[in-house]
């Protein structure tokens, strides 16, 4: 038997580093349970206190073949502090509980399972996810990732939860956020947001919508149709990549990691 390639750390946020064993935050001390992701953008996992479970989400730190591109994480870790803060005390939004090196941030673990293995949905599972999308809608955001099942949790308490603001979009009101072409950007991704609750609900609760929802949830938006298909090129150029450096995923997003691989020292900044 052949014996299965590694994934290159080329294709691995945190690169050579591996998560560390333990982490710091207000003084107290939280220890490495499971990582969920390691992938090129970002190392997610679950680190557990005394007290409390929390959520370590390091964005890229590792250079990609001596491009450096930790100041790509380093946005990318500030834009989503800054959409967790704005939505602090929404239900159904995890809270920001501090930062980590200069690409890291803590956020509140939420007990449950994702939307793809979650079973049968409570009947009013959808309602409150419009109305938590509506929210976020009013704060002048838009979600823009409803189309990946994995983001949207199921609680313990059969709420909803939106786990990952990586490329969910707010463009700031002092900046110009309400004026030209940002307004009818917000406008097109919130009508996209839309859109993807119905494709959702009709993917786990189809009883729940009528003739009229279902027949809408198949009309795809022109925008959503003309941004498949500028960014198809590079979607199809980017799985032939990694279908030749990375092994063959057989669950899941590529980046997943053994976790014999992600467990270090407990100071792994840059």
């Amino acid at each position: 038997m052949p014996t299965p390639r590694t994934c290159p750390t080329a294709l691995k946020a945190m690169g050579k580093r591996p998560l560390p064993s333990q982490i710091v935050l207000d003084e107290r001390t939280y220890s490495h349970r499971q990582t969920y992701k390691n992938d090129f953008f970002a190392a997610t996992a679950l680190y557990e206190g005394a007290e409390q479970k929390v959520i370590l989400k390091v964005e890229r730190q590792a250079s990609f073949f001596l491009i450096p591109l930790s100041w790509v994480g380093w946005i990318l870790a500030r834009r989503e502090e800054a959409m967790l803060r704005r939505l602090d005390g929404v239900q159904g939004v995890p809270r920001f509980l501090g930062r980590w090196c200069k690409t890291g941030f803590i956020r509140e673990f939420v007990e449950g399972s994702t939307l793809s293995g979650a079973g049968r949905l409570p009947d009013d599972f959808h309602g409150q996810l419009r109305a938590l999308i509506a929210t976020v809608h009013h704060e002048g955001m838009a979600y823009v990732d409803l189309e990946k099942r994995d983001n949207v949790l199921v609680g313990a308490d059969g709420r909803p939860y939106l786990i990952d603001f990586q490329i969910a979009w707010y463009w700031p009101r002092r900046l110009g956020g309400d004026f030209g072409p940002a307004r009818w950007i917000r406008a097109w991704l919130q009508a996209g947001d839309r859109y993807h609750l119905l494709k959702l609900q009709r993917r786990t609760r189809p009883d729940q919508l009528t003739p009229e929802q279902l027949a809408a949830s198949y009309r795809k938006p022109w925008f959503v149709r003309a941004y498949t298909r500028l960014t198809r090129p590079f979607t199809l150029a980017r799985r032939w990549v990694l279908s030749r450096v990375d092994p063959k995923r057989v669950k899941g997003e590529r980046g997943r990691v053994d976790e014999s691989t992600v467990m270090g020292a407990a100071k792994q900044c840059l």
